[in-house]
């Protein structure tokens, strides 16, 4: 990997976690008002453990595991 492509991954690795972050602030906004719709916040979940997949593949990507 060049150093314009290890950049690239680590813009697109902070812009996924900040997405989590907005994700989980929202769903924690909803889960505390009564009456609020359970299929968003079920939508907005499976959201987040995708991006949490994509953070993951991007980490390894950039943080392979070294066997000593």
């Amino acid at each position: 990997m060049n150093a314009e492509e290890e950049r690239q991954l680590r813009r697109e690795l902070e812009r996924l976690k900040q997405e989590h972050r907005d994700l989980d602030a929202a769903i924690d906004a909803l889960t505390s008002v009564p009456g609020s719709d359970r299929l968003q916040i079920q939508r907005l979940k499976k959201r987040k453990l995708h991006l949490r997949d994509q953070i993951t593949r991007i980490e390894d990507q950039l943080f392979p595991d070294i066997i000593a």
